[in-house]
This record gives structure tokens, C-alpha cells and sequence, in this order.
């Protein structure tokens, strides 16, 4: 995983590469552009579990019109659990953890949280997988297929829930 803080002050205008040689101001920056990189990393990882509802949906509407209904019950798990993980990544609070205020993170602090992120990303590339394996409709049971990516979706909340443990973590080694 490439360092999206690293390429974000890349891609500063003149005015904020200005802004970054003000003693003081250029921490402030910092923790701002790292904010907004932590922003744009959760919204890439819940539009991807929303781009894996959609075609879950399809895939459960395929088995509507041929009236497959047994099977919709596990779908509209499938369909609430990872609306409610997008959810949680999405509107999950980037600021308040103080991460990036006070304390100063080295490198391989800022590693170790970039490795969840990325286990994380890989985690949500998986799901997709798995719902890419849901058989289409007529061709067999759904079920077993729609429980193991219920079951990956639930380890993605149980990781995203953990994140919070490895941002602490972190604080804790770089004080």
C-alpha cells in the first residue's frame, strides 16, 4: 500500500507548500492532510462494500424472478450486514482519536496502521469474491455461499472494530 499522506503533500498547491514552511502551521497542515487521507481511504473501502451490496442485490433479485424466495432471507442478511460495516467505516470519526495532534508517530507506528488498512482493503476485496462465488439462480443452493460472506462481512466489523486497539497502539509506542 502506497503512503497516501506521502502523495497528498505531493499534490500541494502553492499556497499550502508556502503554508508548510510557517513554524507551527505546517504540523497543523499535517494533521490535516492526514485526516483527510484517513477520509478518503474509509470512503474507497465502503464504496467498495457498496459496489459488493450491488451485486449481491442482483444477484438476489435474479433469484426473486425465478422465484427462488428461500433463499432471499439470507440475501437480505448479506445486504444489511454490509450496509451496516459501510456505514460504520464510512461516518467512523477520523478526528477525535488524536492520533496525529500531540504525539509524534514514527514511521514504523505509521506502518503498523497502514498494514491494517490493508489487510482491511483485502478483507473487503475477499467479500467480493465471495459473492462473486453465490451461484446464480437455478444452478444450486445459494445458501453456503450467501453464510460464508455474511461470515467474512461479520470479520471485517470485528477488524474495523479492532482499529481502534491498533490506532491506540500506536499512540502508545510513538509517546
Amino acid at each position: 500500500m502506497t503512503d497516501g499522506f506521502e502523495e497528498a503533500k505531493e499534490q500541494r498547491n502553492w499556497l499550502e507548500r508556502l503554508g508548510a514552511r510557517i513554524p507551527g502551521y505546517r504540523g497543523f497542515q499535517d494533521r490535516e492532510l492526514r485526516r483527510d487521507v484517513d477520509k478518503l481511504q474509509r470512503e474507497h473501502l465502503a464504496k467498495e462494500l457498496e459496489r459488493a451490496k450491488g451485486v449481491a442485490r442482483a444477484k438476489a433479485r435474479a433469484y426473486a424472478d425465478s422465484a427462488k424466495i428461500g433463499a432471499l432471507a439470507a440475501f437480505d442478511r448479506l445486504d444489511r450486514k454490509l450496509d451496516g460495516v459501510a456505514q460504520s467505516i464510512r461516518f467512523a470519526d477520523y478526528g477525535a482519536t488524536g492520533l496525529f495532534d500531540v504525539v509524534k508517530v514514527r514511521d514504523a507506528e505509521l506502518e503498523r496502521l497502514y498494514q491494517f488498512d490493508l489487510t482491511l482493503l483485502e478483507a473487503v476485496e475477499a467479500v467480493s469474491g465471495d459473492i462473486a462465488a453465490i451461484p446464480p439462480a437455478g444452478a444450486g443452493d445459494p445458501t453456503a455461499a450467501v453464510e460464508a460472506a455474511i461470515a467474512r462481512v461479520q470479520g471485517i466489523e470485528d477488524q474495523w472494530a479492532g482499529r481502534k486497539n491498533v490506532i491506540g497502539n500506536v499512540v502508545k509506542a510513538s509517546a
